[in-house]
């Protein structure tokens, strides 16, 4: 345990230290990148900093105010990074849940209300929800359905309905007492 917790702290300072971008007061995509990621909004999420450290406020902040598209967020802007995919897709509905949940874990809970009410008029007429929305024409793209979507949408829900905080489920409740609850 001891050698996998050095570890840990060795990944964590490395990361803090080459993934984090003064200028852009965020973390970034690949260390000494300039590129933003929606991904990067799981960091509070995960505990990897405390939710009301500069660095996760400000990671929150860009991705808000760099790949939001109509109240929507893309996973990272397609028009930037050579992927192999043709830029313009539509915004991932996971990543808007995810923001739901950080604007949450940062104070701002109004923001992530509003946000997670608008999704919620995404889905279709059965409540299902695929891996993309195209604002412009109003449709739902990409995978259909998509787990990860709707993944995020339960624990964007579940983060909503509480302080935040990170909570542990009781194992016991299904029926597994042996099995510690996580």
């Amino acid at each position: 345990m001891e050698r996998w917790t050095r570890v840990r702290e060795a990944i964590h300072a490395e990361v803090c230290a080459k993934g984090f971008d003064e200028e852009l007061n965020s973390f970034v995509q690949v260390y000494g990148s300039k590129m933003l990621d929606a991904s990067l909004l799981l960091l509070p999420l995960v505990g990897f900093l405390p939710d009301d450290d500069p660095r996760v406020v400000g990671t929150v902040e860009a991705i808000e105010k760099n790949l939001v598209r109509d109240g929507l967020v893309m996973r990272y802007d397609t028009s930037k990074v050579d992927d192999g995919l043709p830029s313009g897709e539509g915004v991932f509905l996971a990543c808007s849940f995810w923001m739901v949940s950080a604007l949450q874990r940062i104070g701002r809970e109004d923001d992530a209300r509003k946000l997670f009410e608008r999704l919620l008029t995404l889905r279709n007429d059965v409540g299902l929800l695929a891996e993309e929305y195209d604002v412009k024409n109003e449709r739902q793209v990409g995978n259909f359905p998509q787990a990860l979507s709707h993944i995020s949408l339960v624990n964007a829900a579940f983060n909503l309905q509480g302080d935040g905080k990170i909570r542990r489920r009781d194992s016991t409740a299904f029926g597994a007492s042996a099995v510690p609850a996580l």
